[in-house]
């Protein structure tokens, strides 16, 4: 099977290694409460960002993609834009019942989101290249804005007990307001909102 992939799938496949990485940082964070863990866990998401852009940059270059390549890409995108992120929030203090109900909606989506691109990519091809004008809801990537929020909370000692807007109970169960972002993010990923691509 390895002889079968191209160059652009071994970035792709940095990607997902990074996405992994970024999740045992987050358990080793909520082992040690050692706040380096959550930067190495977000810096691990923002290098899966760059092998992504990376992988995408090459199979043009090299004038060379294929289907496996494609699902490759998603499921690597899964890992570090999906459930990467959500780990990170979770371990930043995140955990109340709302909480993980919202996260694992927030993954739900992202999967959704790239499960559509990929159904649809063909049909939203146009011209001869066949390269897709735009994405229909926001790309999973973005959520590196989410992991860069969680970054900067963690420098300024926002977390765990301390994370901003607090919490709120609801019938005995915990909700941080903070997570309501990662709905917001889930929810922009299914909308019907068409984006350039770049």
């Amino acid at each position: 099977m390895i002889r079968e992939f191209h160059l652009a799938d071994w970035f792709t496949l940095g990607n997902a290694v990074c996405g992994v990485g970024a999740l045992f940082s987050s358990m080793t964070y909520l082992e040690t409460a050692d706040v380096r863990h959550v930067y190495f866990a977000c810096a691990l998401v923002l290098a899966a960002l760059v092998f992504d852009v990376l992988d995408g940059r090459v199979a043009r270059w090299r004038q060379k993609s294929s289907a496996m390549g494609r699902e490759l890409d998603s499921l690597a995108d899964v890992i570090s834009f999906g459930v990467a992120p959500a780990i990170i929030a979770y371990a930043c203090g995140m955990q109340g019942l709302y909480d993980r109900t919202v996260l694992a909606f927030f993954v739900a989506c992202g999967v959704s989101r790239l499960a559509r691109f990929n159904i649809t990519a063909e049909a939203m091809a146009e011209g001869p290249s066949g390269k897709v004008k735009y994405f229909e809801g926001t790309p999973i990537p973005t959520s590196i804005v989410l992991v860069g929020l969680l970054a900067l909370a963690a420098s300024m000692g926002a977390v765990r007990e301390h994370l901003w807007l607090g919490k709120v109970v609801i019938g005995g169960f915990t909700l941080h307001p903070l997570v309501l972002l990662f709905a917001l993010s889930g929810s922009l990923m299914i909308s019907r909102i068409r984006i350039p691509k770049l």
